[in-house]
């Protein structure tokens, strides 16, 4: 039964179930209000207020809109559409504050993911309370929403490359940042929607329409997601964080409900604000670094490097004690405080992995009936030519240090980087 109805910037009106509306309103789905998408990218991109709250809300529309294709096509029921937009809806239940942001404090002190912190909150709180209400399983919801459901294309439609989370997201943070990349053909994706061998698959026809959207992640990766600027004040929020962790115990919070209702953005930020120093110099740097967050007095990129898929540094982008150790290599040449060097590794896969996490290597091509017959076959996605061109993962390395130490900074990160990146592009700026 339809009780509410939204309008929506990205697509237009549309309506809330009795089962959504009740999740909607209740205090934990409204926490994702406080919640940004792009946690920092409003400091770069001033529109770019958007938040997890209408981002799930969308998510929640196009897996309706997806199910109902499938069920026009006889593979899914009224039931299973339900699920989907369910599934869809509480998918970012588990985030944060400053949403992936927030996650990487986790990964430093415990390996947990938003996708755990979900699970709990979808069984173990009020969510399973209104679900069961409406007759629904918390579990089951749970599996489908993180990619455990026994069947893998409604799994693929919550996350992977054919997702509903990926073709809302993309649109939705291209119109508030302003950038034109992500602007894709949605619609046409969904509407080819087919499923073989319990794979989700896309008639032939709307192949072009799929490699446009894989383009614009990759290129919203380079101009948004991955921007110097955005990055910047995120690895200065990432550091207050981890600085001031053992005093505000944020990686802990997780673990009782209540204490992560208010884990938002602008309440982690008045934490951090609010450090009294104790004669702790992390606790001081933790705070001027949240002092200098909120002024947008932002660390300057000093160092930049692309790296190509064979450079010997690509496998030592996520060892943290590698980092550490340039980072006070690079401020030992510079005759700087090495707390004024910072080294910034970002890495994505160019293809969005799968709901098992593994970076999908076909896709299944449905085409039109031919007699009581359909042509099916798998395509490698390096034979796709578009697609093959962005294979692998986007690697970029860069250094950040204040304004005053910029010039020395740059010239010692040339000197640490300069012949171990073998990048086809690498920038020192001073």
């Amino acid at each position: 039964m339809i009780v509410a109805e939204i309008s929506d910037p990205i697509h237009g009106y549309f309506y809330l179930s009795s089962v959504e509306k009740d999740i909607v309103d209740s205090p934990l789905f409204q926490r994702l209000r406080r919640i940004r998408q792009l946690a920092s990218a409003y400091l770069t991109y001033p529109s770019a207020q958007h938040t997890r709250f209408e981002h799930s809300l969308g998510a929640m529309h196009l897996a309706g809109y997806a199910g109902g294709v499938l069920k026009g096509k006889g593979y899914v029921s009224d039931d299973t559409i339900q699920m989907l937009r369910l599934a869809a809806l509480l998918h970012d239940i588990g985030h944060g504050p400053f949403s992936h942001l927030f996650e990487e404090v986790l990964e430093v002190k415990g390996k947990v993911t938003h996708e755990d912190i979900g699970r709990t909150m979808i069984k173990e709180s009020m969510i399973s309370d209104i679900l069961a209400k409406h007759g629904y399983r918390a579990d089951e919801v749970s599996d489908l929403a993180f990619g455990q459901s026994s069947k893998m294309f409604l799994n693929e439609i919550i996350s992977g490359g054919l997702s509903v989370d990926l073709m809302d997201y993309l649109q939705r943070d291209a119109y508030f940042t302003g950038a034109h990349y992500g602007r894709i053909d949605a619609e046409r994706i969904i509407s080819s929607l087919e499923v073989y061998d319990d794979r989700l698959a896309i008639e032939r026809a709307a192949l072009n329409s799929f490699e446009s959207l894989l383009i614009a992640r990759y290129q919203m990766f380079k101009a948004v997601y991955f921007h110097k600027t955005v990055r910047a004040a995120e690895v200065m929020l990432l550091k207050a964080m981890i600085l001031a962790d053992e005093y505000l115990h944020l990686s802990e919070a997780y673990k009782r409900v209540d204490d992560y209702m208010r884990l938002t953005d602008d309440m982690t930020l008045a934490n951090l604000l609010s450090l009294k120093d104790e004669g702790r110099k992390e606790l001081v740097l933790a705070k001027r670094l949240a002092e200098d967050y909120r002024d947008r007095r932002l660390f300057k990129s000093v160092y930049e490097s692309i790296l190509q898929a064979s450079s010997r540094l690509i496998n030592r982008l996520t060892d943290a004690r590698y980092l550490r150790d340039r980072c006070n290599e690079i401020a030992s040449i510079a005759g700087v405080d090495p707390d004024m060097v910072y080294i910034d590794s970002a890495k994505a896969p160019s293809i969005p992995r799968a709901p098992g996490k593994e970076v999908p290597s076909d896709l299944v091509l449905v085409g039109k009936p031919f007699g009581a017959r359909r042509m099916v076959n798998k395509i490698e996605m390096k034979d796709i030519p578009l697609i093959s061109s962005i294979m692998g993962y986007m690697n970029m390395i860069r250094v950040y240090t204040t304004e005053e130490h910029r010039e020395k900074v740059a010239r010692a990160a040339l000197s640490v980087f300069g012949s171990e990146t073998e990048s086809w592009y690498e920038r020192i700026a001073v």
